[in-house]
């Protein structure tokens, strides 16, 4: 077992992520074999006390395609989160009655990125989960597709999985799917091999990544999967990628699927959701100078920097940072509203407190709450 593959074993709170094409049939309706089987698994690793599991489960929508007697996935909105409110029962209660048969509860948690992009609502997320965890339950996360708009969406549980790794301080990542591992080409071709580790970006720039799974009951893809292992690897918490059928021997150690070593450490945890699961609700146009001391300084960002303002939000809300080209440079926590911000362009923190009062004496932008953008 390779020194990698030990820190697999050795993690003590684990995060599992299983997509809609290993639960369900390619028509809609959970297989009630899969679903056991996959709790067979994950019920045999907790059963010692030692370790605990955090399921994030896609396949509330497929489970709802056949009961309302939908032939496949709609496109609309509307119908999406009519068969996710028919189908995410169904889930739980197949979850419910399998996790059963060991003796072992489940609770529902569903999120939106509006619970995961504001701090008080990431906090509660994190004392609820953390709870669950500590009377014994295993929490079965998924995005709540019944409330959420195409603005507040996920958009997969892929990296819905990477962000709720970081959130519960999760020791492993472990994403199943419906192929066994990230290949150097299309794994259904000859000559293809699967790639057993990668070190960090550079590892796989050459890779072709499909978009698409077989099944087409899911909205991931190999992409959104590499996607999800990089931003949990990025905040410290390394990921095992294979099928679910394999689920077993990667969760104990064995040389199956690709292990994403830790490229970063972990981040405050707004920062993190602030990243990859906000929706900015407007933007500030900087100044090459302000650019400069966001970007490379790492500083707040003060009214004297900002060129222009676009959009309709209020003060706590996420905006985007861009330079004078539109490009989005950074992300952070708004102070003002976009009502007041006008007043206060290319003007000193100073000059403000004078004219303004003491509140306008104040960053627009913490650096405490923001984040750079990598290219």
């Amino acid at each position: 077992m390779t020194v990698a593959r030990q820190q697999v074993t050795q993690a003590r709170r684990i995060v599992v992520k299983v997509g809609s094409s290993s639960l369900t049939t390619a028509s809609g309706g959970l297989d009630a074999d899969r679903v056991d089987a996959l709790v067979d698994v994950l019920a045999k690793v907790r059963s010692g006390g030692e370790k605990e599991i955090v399921l994030v489960s896609s396949g509330a929508i497929a489970a709802g395609l056949a009961p309302l007697g939908l032939a496949r996935r709609p496109k609309d909105l509307a119908r999406q989160q009519a068969a996710a409110s028919v189908g995410q029962g169904l889930l739980v209660a197949r979850y419910t009655a399998s996790f059963a048969r060991y003796g072992v509860r489940v609770g529902q948690v569903l999120l939106t990125t509006d619970d995961t992009s504001r701090r008080a609502h990431y906090r509660n997320a994190y004392r609820t989960l953390d709870q669950l965890l500590a009377m014994g339950a295993v929490p079965v996360v998924n995005e709540n597709d019944t409330v959420a708009t195409d603005e507040i969406r996920f958009g997969d549980n892929d990296r819905l999985a990477a962000l709720v790794a970081h959130l519960v301080r999760a020791d492993l990542l472990v994403l199943l799917s419906d192929v066994d591992g990230l290949y150097d080409g299309d794994p259904a071709r000859p000559g293809s091999s699967r790639i057993d580790e990668v070190r960090g970006p550079a590892d796989i720039a050459h890779v072709q990544i499909g978009s698409a799974g077989k099944a087409g009951v899911g909205t991931g893809g190999m992409v959104t999967k590499v996607e999800a292992a990089r931003i949990a690897a990025a905040a410290g918490v390394p990921v095992v990628l294979t099928s679910a059928v394999r689920a077993a021997d990667a969760l104990a150690g064995r040389a199956t699927g690709t292990y994403f070593h830790s490229t970063g450490r972990r981040s405050a945890d707004r920062l993190l959701w602030l990243a990859h699961a906000s929706t900015p609700q407007g933007a500030l146009v900087l100044d090459d100078g302000a650019v400069n001391a966001v970007v490379q300084g790492r500083k707040s960002l003060l009214p004297a920097g900002i060129a222009a303002v676009e959009g309709d939000f209020s003060a706590g809300d996420p905006v985007e940072l861009r330079d004078a080209q539109g490009r989005a440079v950074a992300r952070g926590l708004v102070n003002f509203d976009a009502k007041e911000i006008p007043q206060l362009l290319g003007r000193s923190t100073h000059e403000l407190a004078a004219e303004l009062g003491p509140a306008y004496e104040r960053e627009v932008v913490h650096r405490d709450d923001l984040v750079v953008l990598t290219p």
